[in-house]
């Protein structure tokens, strides 16, 4: 039994330092592992962010327009200055069609008579033609006589008449200069504003130009009278015979005074300012009284379908591919834009659209990239042209 004992006294210390060893060596191999683990994690770590940092979108600044652009209607003959505005039919904001017509010129009257006096000038000849193909027939030297006859009694009232309005625009003229003359005066004295001058001047000038056209008017009345008077009494001298040469000159009369009447009419045309295409009145640069000036009479642009123009960095436009999905924001936009690359730029250009960073480059060389914005999102801009904004093109 002793012996026992002895024998289990001694199989303790050895039980607790084998239970000792045990615990030691398996921390040790749970640590080995979670060393491993990490410097794995950590050697994998750089290629993950590589990968998460790698660009998956283009940045621009652009600026929206309408579809087809924004169009500066203008007067045709191109002559700033020449012409001004007598009736404007449009207001800013106003849907107008292809075709409509937006404002008139003051040459609308002047051309309007002109092309009168060339319609009255193609029944002259035309009657002309028929009579010589007609030859001379009894009564037709009283009738050409008696045309003659009623062309100078209209030759005549026409310049009674038209001499007693010349009096009376004189007449007035002649008050407001008078009236111009005295309130100079008064102004010179400090007792009237200069608006107040300003006005009378406006009435004296218009006045003038009363006078003027009445005095044009009056002479244009007298040359087409007297034309007429002359052909007519060439016709009368020539009508008792008929030659080919007759109804060939005759016809050659009617046909030039077709061709005058065509192009009075094509220059009437001119003074009605019509839409060249379907579109919103932006902008009106010319009011009525004013003379059209180089910017033209009005702004016209498709609203229905709005586009985002992106100015993208020429080392960023390799990128970008037709049917890419864009987004547009602006400060004044409380929700992004929404839209697709439609067209990218042919050429390289600087960029128009400024940076508000101090530090960005200013003579950047961009393209251009129009983005064709989804019908939701051009409802929203359609007033917003030209507003610069920020573009995000997705790849």
């Amino acid at each position: 039994m002793q012996q026992t004992s002895s024998d289990q006294s001694s199989l303790f210390p050895r039980v607790h330092w084998a239970i000792a060893i045990g615990v030691s060596s398996a921390i040790i191999m749970a640590a080995g592992t979670m060393y491993y683990t990490q410097s794995q994690s950590t050697s994998t770590s750089p290629s993950l962010v590589e990968t998460a940092t790698q660009p998956t979108k283009v940045n621009a600044l652009g600026r929206l327009e309408p579809q087809g652009e924004v169009i500066q209607v203008s007067e045709p003959s191109g002559q700033g200055g020449a012409y001004r505005i007598d009736e404007l039919w449009a207001k800013v904001g106003d849907r107008v069609n292809a075709g409509q017509i937006i404002a008139i010129l003051d040459s609308r009257d002047r051309l309007q008579s002109e092309l009168g006096e060339a319609q009255e000038q193609v029944k002259v000849a035309q009657a002309r033609l028929n009579q010589v193909k007609a030859g001379a027939q009894q009564g037709e030297i009283a009738a050409q006589q008696a045309t003659i006859a009623r062309l100078e009694a209209q030759l005549n009232g026409e310049m009674e008449t038209q001499r007693a309005t010349i009096a009376r625009f004189e007449a007035e003229l002649q008050n407001a200069d008078v009236e111009y003359q005295r309130h100079r005066d008064l102004h010179q004295n400090g007792a009237i504003s200069a608006s107040v001058l300003d006005s009378k001047s406006l009435v004296l000038k218009t006045a003038q130009q009363r006078v003027n056209e009445a005095r044009a008017a009056l002479d244009r009345t007298i040359q087409t009278l007297q034309q007429q008077i002359q052909e007519s009494k060439a016709t009368l001298g020539q009508i008792a015979e008929v030659r080919p040469t007759d109804i060939a000159a005759a016809q050659a009369e009617v046909n030039r005074a077709i061709a005058a009447t065509a192009r009075a009419q094509a220059q009437l045309n001119h003074a009605f300012i019509r839409a060249p295409k379907a579109g919103r009145i932006l902008r009106i640069h010319t009011h009525i009284g004013e003379a059209v000036g180089p910017e033209g009479i009005v702004e016209l642009g498709n609203t229905e379908q709005m586009y985002a123009v992106a100015e993208v960095y020429e080392g960023d436009i390799g990128k970008v591919r037709v049917g890419q999905a864009a987004i547009v924001t602006a400060d004044s936009i409380k929700e992004p834009l929404h839209g697709t690359v439609e067209q990218l730029g042919w050429t390289i250009a600087k960029q128009d659209v400024l940076n508000s960073d101090p530090t960005a480059t200013t003579d950047a060389r961009i393209v251009e990239v129009k983005i064709r914005l989804d019908k939701a999102s051009s409802g929203r801009v359609a007033q917003l042209t030209n507003l610069q904004v920020a573009v995000e093109i997705r790849q």
